[in-house]
């Protein structure tokens, strides 16, 4: 599955702001009950071809791709301080060639064996499940665009009046929120069945369906539900018989733990090859990303797709349906990547290409299937290596592969320069992704997490580091009117304009599942940011100089200047000033603590939150009440200016610590998320 990366450095930096006075994705076939109109993809779109080279690419040869590997891979994990790898080539129905890399496991120097040692993919593993949905589908079992309450025995909200159909699930454009509690874990007894999770608590959809793509382990999951429904076999048994099975996977599973015939092949997890070991991962929402897998088996997988659906014989899927969740595209940003039927768009060098990738705390994969060459790539990493190098690893291998063997042709078209800054600037400014917890506590990620795009002096767009998921530094060329190509990558960015303001942009690889848009006013880090660093200022000053001025007057022995009920507002105004910073300091520490270890994602931390959300209430609500009063008692009393002006100041204080509770919802009592 791919995990959601909240920004722990935003977190971690929210803590430090605290602390420090204010300063965190062909023709088609009709399938069975598909409509006809569904859109075909369209192979000349997606991920850009700055950088490509002319002429023919090498030959894709046994002999010239291990060569090429070699070159590559051995470099790449070393640099990145990665552990291990497995890299898997297939072509025209054959493994072309399966090579291990680094170690399976770093203290007893087991090498990696594409045969033999299992990885985790992570949300390539969705790929299984959608797999299984589009067998359901042939056997009209399943109608992708029903509502799906009809399959389920809990209810999912309508949007609107509008339910949930399978194709909004396996596009991701359902429109739910990120749920991330027990999403992942290390004991087995610790983390809920999937299905029980999936009726615990129904993410609130804060999109309407069909609209917006935003990624869901939690719609994923819901799918693997309804196939265990339907087919009356648990969802375990049910790949085994259907997918595995007739595949010749015999060394795969999505079962957790992992069957004891399986176990001793199992790569050890690492956050970097010179790092902790992550223990074996149990993914709550399984279906989402449970499975473990060889290189081999992979391979199996890849061919049977690129085969439209069928492998030595035995078939998973009838050839129009294959053809169907292969060129179904759902179109919401173009001229980028789009979404398809569980897979999606890495299309580069005007080959047309759809694929997956996925991540657990231990192992990062990427598959991609060329599907006009009958050619798959598959790579799995056991772990994310220093400063999460394996992104950029798995990403310069695919798109340096396809330029070696695919190559294409320069894009050399620009945008006027005055135009293009005037679009730049368009663009600039604090934007949301579409992915994101909205309705509960975790909401507050978003505050220190927004994405800030500047213009440079030259009138060049210029993103956060990293946005761009190559690992290079990013050189930003408009290509085409709001269509931007990095010259340093494949990446596309494209932005959308409505009535002449620009409302949401993306780039190439996430812009299938993952979108930007501009965050309500309320919640816009430009504007709160510096209140709440103004806010926390004073409300420090204030806290901070209670102490110090009683000090100072014991020392002279000067009393307090202050009787009866001015004295109680003076030394309450203050206590509620201290109990608001601590309040907030607990907050950014409980979630650096939740996502520095995501194990923690559980109940672990419950009792926690739901002190820390009692206290937010009253201490927030109650000290902003104790802050008119005491302006109230400053301004009706004989008082110097300066405590007036500080009355005042106080005040506002308040209502921006309550604006940024009530904002983000920390003001909640609940412990889902």
């Amino acid at each position: 599955m791919r995990i959601v990366r909240f920004p722990f450095a935003g977190v971690l930096a929210l803590c430090m702001l605290l602390a420090s006075l204010g300063t965190m994705l062909m023709a088609q076939a009709p399938a069975p009950g598909a409509p006809e109109q569904a859109q075909p993809a369209n192979a000349a779109s997606a991920s850009g071809d700055s950088t490509m080279p002319d002429g023919n690419g090498a030959p894709l040869t046994k002999n010239d791709l291990d060569a090429w590997l070699d070159g590559y891979m051995p470099y790449a994990i070393g640099d990145g301080d990665i552990a291990g790898a497995v890299v898997v080539v297939v072509k025209d129905g054959e493994i072309l060639t399966q090579r291990g890399f680094g170690y399976a496991d770093v203290e007893s120097r087991t090498p990696v064996d594409p045969e033999k040692t299992l990885f985790r993919p992570g949300s390539v593993s969705k790929l299984i499940t959608w797999t299984a949905v589009m067998q359901q589908v042939e056997q009209g079992k399943i109608d992708l665009d029903a509502d799906i309450n009809q399959y389920l025995d809990f209810e999912i909200p309508a949007y609107d009046g509008q339910p949930v159909t399978m194709r909004q699930l396996m596009t991701h454009t359902a429109g739910f929120e990120e749920q991330v509690k027990d999403l992942i874990g290390s004991d087995r007894d610790a983390i809920p069945p999937y299905d029980e999770l999936l009726k615990r608590w129904i993410p609130r959809r804060i999109f309407a369906p069909g609209t917006t793509p935003a990624y869901s382990n939690y719609g994923t999951s819901l799918a693997g539900y309804i196939v265990e429904r339907v087919s009356g076999e648990p969802f375990d048994d049910y790949v085994e018989r259907h997918i595995f099975g007739p595949l010749g996977m015999d060394n795969s599973s999505f079962r957790q733990p992992l069957p004891a015939n399986l176990q001793p092949n199992m790569a050890t997890g690492y956050d970097k090859m010179s790092g902790e070991v992550v223990p074996f991962e149990i993914v709550g929402p399984a279906p989402a990303g449970s499975m473990s897998s060889t290189g081999e088996d992979m391979a199996r997988f890849m061919m049977a797709h690129l085969n439209n659906g069928e492998l030595n014989g035995n078939r998973i899927l009838k050839p129009e349906t294959a053809r169907y969740m292969h060129t179904t595209a759902t179109t919401l940003l173009p001229p980028l990547d789009r979404m398809m039927m569980g897979f999606f768009e890495t299309n580069i060098n005007d080959e047309r290409v759809i694929a997956h990738l996925g991540d657990l705390g231990g192992f990062h994969t990427s598959l991609h299937l060329f599907m006009d060459e009958d050619v798959g790539l598959y790579a799995s990493f056991n772990s994310g290596g220093e400063e999460g190098a394996v992104n950029g690893v798995r990403i310069n291998l695919f798109t340096e592969f396809a330029d070696r063997y695919f190559p294409g042709d320069p894009i050399t078209s620009r945008v006027p320069p005055e135009e293009s800054a005037r679009h730049a600037q368009m663009l600039a400014g604090n934007w949301v992704a579409s992915r994101r917890a909205d309705s509960t506590f975790l909401n507050i990620t978003q505050l220190i997490g927004q994405s800030t795009v500047s213009v440079g002096p030259d009138g060049e767009l210029i993103l956060p580091p990293g946005m761009g998921l190559a690992g290079r530094p990013a050189k930003w060329v408009e290509v085409e009117p709001f269509v931007w190509q990095d010259l340093n990558s494949h990446t596309r960015l494209a932005a959308r304009v409505e009535d002449g303001e620009v409302t949401r942009f993306s780039l190439s690889i996430m812009s299938a599942f993952t979108v930007f848009e501009r965050p309500v006013w309320y919640k816009n880090a430009a504007l709160l940011m510096p209140l709440i660093g103004a806010a926390l200022v004073i409300l420090l000053l204030t806290a901070l100089l209670w102490p110090v001025r009683a000090l100072v007057r014991r020392h002279y022995g000067a009393p307090l200047p202050l009787e009866g009920r001015q004295r109680l507002g003076y030394r309450l105004s203050r206590l509620a000033a201290l109990l608001m910073v601590l309040v907030l300091v607990g907050w950014g520490v409980l979630i650096t603590m939740m996502f520095a270890d995501l194990t923690n994602l559980g109940g672990a931390f419950d009792a926690i939150t739901i002190v820390l959300q009692v206290l937010t209430l009253v201490v927030f609500i109650g000290g902003l009440a104790v802050f008119a009063w005491y302006l109230w008692q400053v301004w009706t009393g004989r008082r110097r200016w300066t405590a007036k002006v500080w009355s005042v100041l106080l005040l506002l204080a308040g209502i921006v610590m309550v604006w940024l509770a009530a904002a983000f919802h920390l003001f909640g009592i609940g412990t889902n998320y």
